[in-house]
């Protein structure tokens, strides 16, 4: 099992909650500038779980085209159900924000000086 999926069995909850919007501005001073960082590291997740998801069924997938290959492949439908029970990325990644586990920094350079 991949270090992401331990770290979204053990401690995210499946479901959305209202989140304090001052709590959110707190961490960096602006609303944006960490709903920013949260999309980020959401994008992130997810593109590392669709790569493991796309691993785990290439490792079933057959290059002739049957129909009684594609009913039959009940391994290949636990893993993609697994998948999507999982949590939405934005949920892990807005957890992570507030669990301070994301790293971040401002660009202090002046692009136009």
């Amino acid at each position: 099992m991949s270090k992401l999926r331990r770290q979204i069995s053990a401690n995210t909850a499946n479901t959305a909650e209202t989140k304090d919007l001052n709590a959110i501005k707190a961490k960096t001073g602006n609303m944006y500038e960490s709903i920013a960082i949260i999309a980020k590291r959401a994008n992130q997740i997810n593109i590392s779980l669709k790569e493991e998801l796309h691993n785990k069924l290439e490792e079933f997938a057959s290059h002739t085209d049957s129909l009684e290959e594609i009913h039959e492949n009940k391994e290949q439908i636990e893993i993609s159900r697994a998948y999507e029970r999982m949590p939405n990325p934005a949920l892990l990644a807005t957890q992570e924000f507030f669990d301070d586990k994301i790293y971040y920094r401002k660009n202090e350079d002046d692009l136009f000086s």
